[in-house]
């Protein structure tokens, strides 16, 4: 098998990995929201869940780190997403505010891989 060849399964390989961690991305924050929806009422009430998020320092801590990370990441997946003419992003932009950007970012690098894939075979 030439070099080529087992570049482009690793690439397909990568690309199941990102997807299997935007589900995980997923089933755990939304685990986690459902919780808090069990143990402070079935509305989900955002004022709270960011008060709580911010509860003590390492919860501040965490929570600055994503909103930080997550927004410079956010950026660079709207300009990518853009400059590699990415299919299907309403997906990734939709999930990183209703279900988590634990979801979105691996989804989007799931696309992302794909379309290098298929770039790769126009050429």
């Amino acid at each position: 098998m030439n070099s080529l060849n087992l570049s482009k399964d690793n690439k397909y390989r990568l690309s199941y990995l990102y997807l299997l961690l935007s589900i995980f991305g997923a089933i755990l924050p939304m685990l986690s929201n459902f919780q808090f929806a069990m143990d402070y009422g079935a509305s989900f009430d955002i004022v709270n869940f960011i008060q709580l998020a911010n509860a003590n320092p390492a919860a501040e801590s965490i929570s600055r780190d994503l909103l930080i990370g997550a927004s410079a990441v956010f950026i660079w997946i709207v300009n990518e997403s853009q400059k590699l003419e990415i299919k299907n992003m309403w997906i990734v932009y939709i999930g990183t505010f209703l279900i988590a950007f634990a979801f979105s970012a691996p989804f989007f690098l799931f696309l992302r891989e794909r379309r290098l894939i298929e770039i790769n075979n126009l050429n």
